[in-house]
């Protein structure tokens, strides 16, 4: 089906705005990004076959990063191919092989294949994530494809590690994936799949069981590809309004549904509103609900405005979008948000009331031009202009509610009724006054001026009450003004009687145009009222926002929310910051004499994040109204603003305008928070430094004595001629207290260079009975006291891990265990597989770990004892506890460990897939 054509220009703003950004897209280059719901649906295939048919068209293709994973038909689309050498990154020693930026971007090719986005690079490459070195190569002007799982996505991330249980840490933020120029789908089904995996596609024999039994169940793989194609649906979605956008397309493409309501001041409102909800809930699609501001013969009553507020309160409540549209005509304007947001269905009430016959629009109607269109209803009339929508009007609702006083749901109450004319009656006197100046003016000039004169200044008169006081006096003047002109300039004078039948057409006539020159006066006198209104709410909440950017202190944002409250409402207000531990402060003021407000009711709405006080069905009868302050993060307290000297406060609009004061102050109090973080953050960096570097040059200063010390007492110990016994003894405990104080000082230098981040991590694929080995030799002589058992761990898979900080935190843990268990006591090492995790413990005979401080133990400078005779300075599970973290693992102390009367340590460390042996040689 071909496009549909524009049906309205474009503004030229969005236009304008939209060759920016295409001059700025065109400079950089095109991502493609081959999206798949786990490993081993094909996309690096996908991506190598599309890249060779683009290399035969004559396109100059590198493969920056290929990974096959040991797939023969995957490795063969790469013969042929131009291939990007590796890098070589130095790291603890060991050489590894990356991704060179430098060289893709110094070859500049036309297309360049980086698979896994997801990529971790090694400490010391340009970038730490391989995404960031793609944006590079985009910028650059270099296109570039590469390969992305769901798991892998950040907003998907923690629903797939829920799915399978497997915590997932390399993650590409939804910016890199929503600015992909294109976006492939690579799609299998669960079965398929895991006979990939059986017959070893996607990984080798022991990998496949292993991941069979793990991650690779059926019900995993079906979540995961439900999770794919949502995620790959919205970027369609969102790709299908830009292209809209772009083309200014109005006609409705049913790609997608999505359901919006539209409510007036019916008594069913409720019922449009749960009832579209229910439409759009069964849909699984987006709910809108609006309302729309018309020019009106009368403003809404109390009641009318009571209905609104309701229905828009319950859609934020059931999540639905919100928005009130201004224009002249229902219709259109609902037509126009209809198609700007590509809606399929709307859902309008059924009211009795709603077609109610008065002379006014009687008389609209019949001087139409298009009379016999607008007989019809607001179904009738939006079928006609919008015929791509579903338009579904509901059954009238079965009940009545009890809260309704009057006959018909449109008309007035009596008390209502008489307080509008209470409002109204100045504007009527005017009209009475206006007519008189009209009738003098026109005896006057009656002598020189015909008839036909004579009426327009009538209708003059008609105008300028329309203009002055709106629709009702207008009416009243047009009808005032035909009987005034009927009674002095009528044949008979004097009279209301007609001798000429042709007077009558002249009555109907004069007496029409007046009125409809009053409502289309008083209309545009209406709407630039409101426009005027709208301009200056607006204007106001700029300055507001001004003066709140500018605020470093909460009471400078008090200071600028009371003085918006007090020119925007003729209120005043309180402010109520939320401390860290989620409580609410004293209330905030710059008024001397205003009332307390309810700091219980505060922290209610603090709590629930919802409104509360008058206009709210939470204590209504409240002379406060109290808005949560929602910034993006959290709740950062509560705005309460006194209604008593402005009941109206829960209107629609007021509640519009306060909601968004309360935005902009939300905001500001986060800023302030980040603020203070930030500083606090510095300011701890700076400490956590400068104590590094003491802690640092002392340990270093005092490791080169402490070891020269040692050495002195080994040679007095192992000299000639040997020492006496007495001196032989001073000397041992001399080697004793210095290679123990070498070893705290041992700790201060490796908790230095942890919290400075300056201990390089080499993750290699480790045997934990390796390690567990090397820390039992390296412990040997703090263990000699003790009868250490190790459970079996020849079975345990390989870990991914730093083999050298891992056995630091076993010695710790070891030398922790000798220190306090009793010589001559257990100690025993053990580990097991727990799900996703491998779980490695120490246990002991000693005393174990004073109730309440198992998390204590673990800060730095903290022992078990206050006052002990047990060396150290309690740096040793602070140490391990850093370890693990950088490990991604977890590290905790049980009391009561079985079988072991003391304490029993244990940490974890994440498993992932093993790597691939290599074959040995054939001899």
């Amino acid at each position: 089906m071909n496009d549909a054509l524009p049906t309205e220009r474009p503004d030229p703003d969005a236009l304008l705005r939209s060759i920016a950004t295409a001059d700025a897209r065109a400079r950089r280059g095109k991502l493609r990004l081959y999206f798949g719901a786990s490993a081993g649906v094909g996309k690096t295939y996908a991506m190598l076959a599309a890249a060779r048919v683009q290399q035969a068209q004559g396109l100059r293709v590198l493969a920056g990063v290929v990974e096959t994973h040991g797939r023969h038909d995957t490795a063969a689309l790469l013969e042929g191919m131009e291939q990007l050498p590796r890098k070589d990154v130095s790291y603890r020693g060991h050489l590894l092989k990356e991704f060179d930026l430098e060289g893709a971007i110094a070859l500049r090719p036309d297309l360049i294949l980086v698979d896994e986005l997801a990529h971790s690079n090694a400490a010391g490459s340009r970038h730490a994530k391989r995404w960031q070195d793609v944006e590079e190569l985009l910028g650059e002007g270099i296109d570039v494809w590469t390969t992305l799982n769901a798991q892998h996505l950040e907003s998907l991330n923690e629903a797939v590690s829920s799915i399978t249980g497997v915590q997932v840490w390399e993650t590409v933020p939804d910016k890199v994936f929503d600015a992909a120029d294109e976006v492939v789908l690579i799609d299998l089904p669960a079965d398929e799949l895991l006979r990939r995996l059986q017959d070893g596609k996607v990984y080798l024999p022991d990998q496949a069981r292993h991941a069979a039994s793990n991650f690779f169940r059926k019900g995993n793989l079906i979540a995961l590809r439900e999770l794919a194609l949502r995620r790959t649906a919205d970027r369609v979605d969102d790709d299908v309004l830009a292209y809209r956008r772009d083309r200014a397309i109005d006609a409705v493409w049913r790609t997608r549904e999505a359901v919006v309501a539209c409510i007036g001041p019916e008594n069913d409102v409720d019922h449009i509103v749960r009832s579209a909800h229910r439409l759009a809930r069964e849909l699984d699609c987006d709910l809108h609900v609006v309302t729309m501001e018309v020019p009106r013969i009368a403003p809404y009553s109390k009641r009318e405005r009571g209905v609104l507020q309701t229905g828009m309160a319950l859609a934020d409540t059931l999540g639905a979008q919100t928005e009130t549209l201004p224009g002249n005509d229902m219709v259109t304007a609902l037509v126009s948000y209809v198609r700007r947001h590509n809606i399929t269905k709307v859902v309008v009430g059924r009211t009795a009331g709603s077609r109610r016959w008065t002379p006014i629009s009687w008389l609209a109607r019949l001087i139409s031009p298009v009379g016999v269109v607008r007989h019809k209803s607001f179904a009738d009339l939006l079928a006609l202009q919008c015929p791509e929508v579903d338009v579904i009007r509901l059954a009238a609702s079965t009940h009545v509610e009890a809260r309704v006083t009057t006959a018909e749901p449109g008309r007035l109450a009596p008390a209502e009724v008489a307080a509008t004319l209470a409002v109204s009656w100045p504007g009527y006197c005017w009209a009475a006054v206006y007519c008189g100046v009209a009738v003098a003016v026109s005896l006057l000039a009656f002598t020189v001026l015909h008839q036909t004169n004579i009426v327009m200044l009538f209708l003059l008169a008609v105008v300028g009450v329309a203009l002055r006081h709106g629709r009702g006096p207008a009416a009243f003047a047009s009808v005032l003004a035909v009987a005034a002109f009927d009674f002095f300039f009528v044949t008979p004078l004097r009279s209301f009687a007609v001798s000429d039948v042709q007077y009558l057409v002249t009555f109907f006539v004069m007496l029409a145009v007046g009125l409809l020159i009053g409502q289309l006066t008083a209309g545009l006198r209406s709407q630039a009222i409101t426009s005027v209104q709208r301009e200056n709410h607006a204007r106001a909440l700029y300055e507001f926002a001004r003066e709140l950017s500018s605020s470093l202190l909460p009471e400078q944002i008090v200071a600028s929310a009371g003085s918006f409250v007090r020119a925007s409402f003729q209120s005043r207000c309180a402010l109520f910051i939320m401390d860290d531990d989620n409580k609410v402060q004293a209330a905030i003021t710059d008024v001397d004499d205003l009332p307390p407000p309810d700091a219980a009711l505060a922290q209610w709405v603090c709590d629930h994040g919802q409104p509360a006080g008058t206009g709210t069905d939470t204590l209504s009868a409240s002379s406060w109204l109290y808005l949560p302050l929602k910034a993006p993060m959290r709740t950062r307290g509560v705005l309460a603003v006194e209604s008593s000297n402005h009941p109206t406060l829960g209107q629609l609009d007021m509640r519009r305008q306060l909601d968004a004061c309360a935005t902009l102050i939300a905001i500001a109090l986060e800023r302030l928070h980040y603020v203070d973080i930030a500083q606090k953050a510095l300011i701890s960096m700076e400490s956590e430094k400068l104590r590094g570097s003491l802690l640092a040059a002392i340990s270093h200063d005092l490791r080169t004595p402490l070891t020269s010390l040692v050495g002195m007492a080994d040679n007095l110990l192992n000299g000639e001629p040997a020492l006496p016994p007495e001196r032989h003894e001073i000397v041992a405990a001399m080697r004793t207290q210095t290679l123990r104080m070498r070893t705290m000082v041992v700790n201060l230098l490796d908790m230095a260079r942890l919290q400075s981040r300056a201990v390089p991590v080499r993750m290699e694929w480790q045997s934990v009975e390796e390690i567990v080995g090397a820390a039992l030799a390296d412990m040997r002589d703090a263990l000699g006291g003790h009868e250490v058992t190790v459970s079996p761990l020849s079975l345990l898979p390989l870990v991914e891990c730093d083999g050298v900080l891992i056995e630091r935190v076993l010695c710790n843990l070891l030398e922790n265990a000798s220190k306090y268990a009793p010589p001559g006591t257990r100690v025993h090492i053990a580990a097991q597989v727990d799900g996703t995790e491998l779980h490695v413990s120490v246990a002991d005979d000693g005393p174990g770990v004073p109730a309440g401080s198992e998390r204590a133990i673990f800060e730095k400078f903290t022992r078990g004892e206050r006052e002990s005779a047990t060396t150290g300075v309690g740096l040793g599970l602070a140490i391990c506890e850093a370890i693990i973290g950088i490990h991604h693992g977890r590290i905790w102390v049980e009391t009561a460990a079985p079988d072991y009367a003391g304490a029993r340590f244990v940490f974890t460390l994440p498993l992932g897939v093993e790597p691939t042996p290599y074959p040995e040689p054939l001899v």
